[in-house]
This record gives structure tokens, C-alpha cells and sequence, in this order.
């Protein structure tokens, strides 16, 4: 709604269209409220009412539309006066500026100089060949070598300013009319919580979408200040209109690109609970998904990493599960799957206590054939971009960001040719070393790892297999028929998607690990047979199954853990092929936190969540009692 205001009777609409959003041609700015009344400055500062009678709260000083200029590191210039105000004055929306370059301006203060702010120092990579010996006449063709990666913790937790560095995060929230009443209840209180557990040195920045997208609040520094100011950004939200995912995710790129400032570590958080037709027309069964992309936030083709990776969280049974999927598949973020609406704060929770622990950044990992007669055929990464030299004497991984204590491990299929003298019993396969960047220093940083060696016996050889080998290949090899199921199920063959599944249940429950009670294969084991019960008929598949799937294979594409919170005993419930009650009940216990790529940090801030929800509960428990 345009409108002229009483106090300067200038028209706010020929102000906008001559100056591009960012004020009048006066030099006047113009300020929004959330009942889409349009203020020119000296309007706001000098009325009290707005042009329908409603009370407008003095401006001691106007909100800015453009941080400060000052760039003194040690004393950055203080927050405008209005985010300083207290959470419970209206919140007044500046127009959007042409150019979102109005950020708060970053903490330089410095980083360590002392090289020993990790506990594990570096980057640790250690080899694990699939056997430790092959006989000296032997050669093979596929000798797999595990190659694991460990990024080193933080000293002191995500908590501790100084070890960490600073995120730069840009929440873009679904606020369309599905998104009324609980929901929009239970996602106020998820970011409240997000609002909470961001540092000083963090930024934020709240962008809102329904049929369009709107900019609620500059990237701000989240001070005192600035966390009232979020709050109260937070709290303006109200549901309504239709979902324009597309617009709003190029709302959030502009945030990004245009930023005048930039934090170490940048990152987009996405929920939606509906399906995006505006960018996205439904026409037949196949969609064009990619152009909900900002070009700035996929993959180039010289390489270049996304401005920032785009964690994807379907809400409930009625998002789009393949959209969000394709999203945080085409930026290097993860995708989520919250079916119990009520566990949003806890998915929020698990992954911002990964993105305020990044430890490191563009990490490369590189092998080298250290015996002439070796060559790499292959190497299984994932979703990590990896190269082969045509010669097979060298290859690498791309892995990139890393946090705290996360691990990555690939394997390599190597061909091992028959001992020769020079091998003096023991073949040196490969050479791993990796490049970095370390997050809190800002330095590169080089490890050289483990070279990986097997034994060359002129005797009988031992069968002994190793089992950090054999659980890789056995995940590997489970994700790929977990592609395979989903495939299956899309071409509406439910009853071979389950098949596939049942078949990758009985080899993972076959290997020496799942019989030697690995943890990681055990929750391979549960999460398998969830997703064959929900891909068993096309009913559960839509309502569920997909989102189910589509999490579990993001997961394990990136080694990453995701969301999968479910509502227990829905979905999967009505055919468990011979399950008892008891077995249900423990599937459904253990299927909503899948740990096997959880760190220390998001394990901590999950049980802040769980913490800070159980004490609310208990909060309106007694007041309700107080009540009655």
C-alpha cells in the first residue's frame, strides 16, 4: 500500500520510483511500518501519528539505511539508535535500499598469533588398506585404500569467541498463509533461539517470503542491540500470500554479494513447508529445479565455490521435497526433512552448532602414486568433486568446509602390480597430503598424512580385511542403493525400490562390522529399513517417503549429518515386516537423530535446544496451573 504522508505531504511513490528505493528527492529516506504505511524522514522524526491516526513511536535518531563509514577495528561505530530501543516498541521497516552494501561493519579484532588455539592442531590424515598384506606374486585391481580426513577441534567449544570464526547467516523464512497459526508460532521460537546462540561477532540478516520476498533487517551484528533488533524483525512476521521460493533465495544472494563487509564464514538457512509456482510452474512430472539458483550460489565451471552454501529445511508433510533437495545439492548445503513440526528449533539447532564451529575452509586432498608401478582407477567422494590425471598416477578432492572435529573419508580403487625386488616385502601404494585453510588464523596451512603401505609376504597370506575399509564400502555402497530405491519409487515401482532396499539391509547386515556391533553400521541397518517402509506404497512415498530419502541421501553424499526429526509413529507405522511393538518403538526413538556424522559442537547445541524447550514447556506448565 502506497501512501502520502499528512506530516511533509510528499508522495512516497514518485519518491521511491525517482530514487530507486533508498529515499526521496529531497534527500529525505523513506520509512515503512508493517501495516505498509510509507513515512518520508522528517515525518517519522517529527509526528506522532501515522496519516490513519495510528500512533508512530518518536525516532530520538533515524534508523540508517547505510552502516557507518568508520572502519576503526577496535571501535566499530555503534548500532543506529532504533535497533537499540527495546523489543517491545513497533518494528518500522526501512525501504530496501538499490544496493544491500548497508551491513554492519565486521569485529577485526585479531585473530590468534599462537598456532595451538586447536586442541587437535591440524588437519590429521591417516590410510587404512583394505588388507595389510598381498602376496608377492599377487597383483590387484581394485585394492581399495581408505583415505580419512579430521578437521581438529576447537579449543573451548563453538562458545569460545576468540578460537572460532565469525558467520555471516541470512535466514530466509516462509511466512505464506500454510504457515499460520502453529507453525508460524513454532518458527518464531526456533529463530528466538537461533537469535540467542549468536555471538557478538555474528551476523544475521532476516529475510521473509510468501509471494515475494522482503529484506526485514540489514546483516547486523548480533550485539544487544542488534539482537533486538532481530527479535523484533522475528516477531513482525505474519503469514499470508502465496510461496515464491525463487525470489526470496535472490533476495538472500543479494544480501550476500552486495554486503560491503564479509565474515570468514558465510551460510543461508531456508525453510519452507509449501511448493514454489512462480519460479517453477507445474508442468507434467519433470520440473527445471535449478532455476531456483542464483547463479552466485551454485558451482561454476572454472571451479568456483558458491558465495555460500544453502541448508534447505522441509517443515512438515507438505513441502517440496525435490526443490529443497536440488537447492542445498546445487550450493554444497544439506537438506532436512522436519516432519514433527514441533522439532524445527532442534534441526535449526544441529545445524547452526555446525556453522559456529567451522574450522576449515577450501580443504584439498591430494594423492600421489608412490610406487611406479600403481595407479589409481578410481576414487569414491560423494558429492566432493574429484579428478583423476589421465595417467592415474595422481587425483584429488575437493572437499571444502569442514567443522570441528567432522571427518571425511574416501576410498581409493587402486591397481597393485606384482612385487618386484625393489619392494623389500612392504609396496608403497599412495602419498596423501592436504591443503587448507584454517578459519580462526586466516592462514593456509599444508599436512602431509600417512603414506599407505601394504605388506608383500613371499607366504600364505592372512584373510584379515580392515574394517574402517569395509564399513566405508559398505556405506558407499548402501548410498548408491538408496539412489537406486529413490529412482524406482519416482518411476512409481514401489514394490523394486523396496527390494533394493531390503537387498542393501541383508550386505550391510553381513558385513564384519554390523556383526562386530559398529555403531555407524547399526544406524545404516535402522535408517534403511525407515526408508523401505516408507517407499513400500506411493501413499507413504508422497507424503514422506521422498523427504525421508531425499535427507538421508544428502547425509551421506556430503558425510554430513541433516535433520530427519519425524513424528513417532507416523509414516512408517502400518507395515514393519514382522517387527514387534518393542522394535518399533526403539526404530522410532533412534530414527530422528541419526548421529553418525554428528560433531561435539551440534551435539551440544542440540541439548541446548531440547534444554531451553523442556524448560519452556515447564514455564507454561506452571502458569497454566497458576491459571486455573
Amino acid at each position: 500500500m502506497e501512501s502520502t504522508s499528512s506530516s511533509c505531504h510528499g508522495d512516497t511513490r514518485r519518491s521511491r520510483s525517482r530514487s530507486g528505493g533508498g529515499g526521496s528527492t529531497s534527500g529525505q529516506a523513506v520509512f515503512t511500518t508493517e501495516c505498509s504505511h510509507q513515512f518520508h524522514s522528517r515525518s517519522v522524526s517529527g509526528s506522532g501519528s501515522a496519516p490513519n491516526g495510528s500512533p508512530v513511536a518518536r525516532w530520538r535518531e533515524l534508523p540508517s539505511l547505510r552502516s557507518s563509514t568508520s572502519t576503526s577495528p577496535r571501535h566499530p561505530p555503534a548500532p543506529p539508535a532504533a535497533s537499540a530501543a527495546p523489543a517491545s516498541q513497533p518494528f518500522f521497516r526501512p525501504m530496501e535500499p538499490r544496493v544491500f552494501d548497508d551491513d554492519d561493519p565486521v569485529d577485526r579484532t585479531p585473530r590468534p598469533l599462537r598456532e595451538d588455539h586447536h586442541r587437535g592442531g591440524a588437519v590429521a590424515l591417516t590410510t587404512h588398506c583394505e588388507r595389510p598384506a598381498l602376496a608377492w606374486d599377487a597383483s590387484a585391481d581394485d585394492f581399495a585404500v581408505l583415505v580419512h580426513a579430521r578437521a581438529p577441534g576447537i579449543a573451548g567449544g563453538a562458545s569460545a569467541v576468540p578460537s572460532r570464526a565469525p558467520l555471516d547467516l541470512v535466514t530466509v523464512l516462509d511466512v505464506s498463509g500454510s504457515m499460520v497459526g502453529t507453525k508460524l508460532a513454532l518458527l518464531k521460537q526456533a529463530m528466538g533461539f537461533v537469535i540467542d546462540n549468536l555471538g557478538p561477532r555474528d551476523r544475521l540478516c532476516v529475510v521473509s517470503f510468501s509471494s515475494g520476498a522482503c529484506r526485514l533487517m540489514r546483516l547486523a551484528r548480533m550485539s544487544a542491540s542488534g539482537k533486538a533488533l532481530a527479535r523484533r524483525a522475528v516477531e513482525s512476521l505474519a503469514a499470508g500470500g502465496g510461496t515464491n521460493i525463487g525470489e526470496a533465495l535472490r533476495k538472500a544472494a543479494k544480501v550476500i554479494d552486495e554486503r560491503g563487509h564479509r565474515n570468514a564464514v558465510a551460510s543461508v538457512v531456508l525453510l519452507s513447508d509449501g511448493q514454489d509456482t512462480y519460479t517453477v510452474p507445474r508442468r507434467g512430472a519433470a520440473n527445471n529445479y535449478d532455476a531456483l539458483v542464483p547463479s552466485s550460489f551454485a558451482y561454476g565451471g572454472d571451479g568456483r565455490r558458491p558465495a555460500a552454501p544453502v541448508h534447505t529445511f522441509g517443515f512438515g508433510n507438505d513441502h517440496d521435497a525435490a526443490a529443497m533437495h536440488t537447492v542445498a545439492e546445487a550450493t554444497g548445503g544439506t537438506f532436512s526433512f522436519v516432519e514433527d513440526e514441533a522439532a524445527i528449533q532442534d534441526a535449526f539447532a544441529q545445524c547452526i552448532g555446525g556453522l559456529l564451529s567451522v574450522a576449515v575452509q577450501d580443504l584439498r586432498v591430494d594423492i600421489a602414486c608412490a610406487h611406479p608401478g600403481v595407479r589409481v582407477r578410481a576414487v569414491r567422494s560423494g558429492s566432493y568433486a574429484s579428478r583423476v590425471d589421465a595417467d592415474g598416477r595422481a587425483a584429488c578432492v575437493e572437499v571444502g568446509e569442514l567443522y570441528a572435529d567432522e571427518e571425511r573419508r574416501f576410498l581409493l580403487l587402486l591397481h597393485v602390480p606384482r612385487a618386484c625386488a625393489a619392494d623389500d616385502d612392504a609396496t608403497r601404494l599412495v602419498r596423501v597430503a592436504c591443503s587448507y585453510r584454517d578459519t580462526a588464523t586466516g592462514r593456509s596451512r599444508s599436512v602431509a598424512g600417512e603414506d599407505a603401505v601394504v605388506l608383500r609376504p613371499r607366504g600364505e597370506v592372512a584373510a584379515e580385511r580392515s574394517v574402517e575399509v569395509e564399513r566405508e564400502r559398505v556405506r558407499v555402497e548402501a548410498t548408491e542403493g538408496i539412489a537406486a530405491a529413490r529412482a524406482a519409487a519416482e518411476r512409481g515401482v514401489h514394490a523394486e525400490a523396496s527390494e533394493i532396499l531390503r537387498s542393501r539391509q541383508r550386505s550391510v547386515a553381513r558385513s564384519a562390522a554390523a556383526r562386530a556391533g559398529d555403531s555407524a553400521c547399526l544406524a545404516l541397518l535402522r535408517e534403511l529399513r525407515e526408508m523401505r517402509a516408507r517407499v513400500a506404497d506411493r501413499r507413504r512415498y508422497e507424503v514422506s517417503g521422498r523427504a525421508y530419502v531425499l535427507a538421508g541421501l544428502s547425509s551421506h553424499a556430503q558425510q554430513r549429518a541433516t535433520s530427519r526429526q519425524m513424528v513417532s509413529g507416523g509414516g512408517a507405522t502400518a507395515t514393519r515386516w514382522g517387527e514387534s511393538a518393542e522394535e518399533r518403538s526403539v526404530a522410532f526413538a533412534t530414527a530422528g537423530d541419526t548421529t553418525s556424522y554428528m560433531t561435539p559442537a551440534m551435539l551440544d547445541m542440540l541439548d541446548r535446544s531440547r534444554r531451553s524447550r523442556e524448560l519452556l514447556r515447564r514455564q507454561q506448565h506452571t502458569k497454566e496451573r497458576r491459571t486455573f
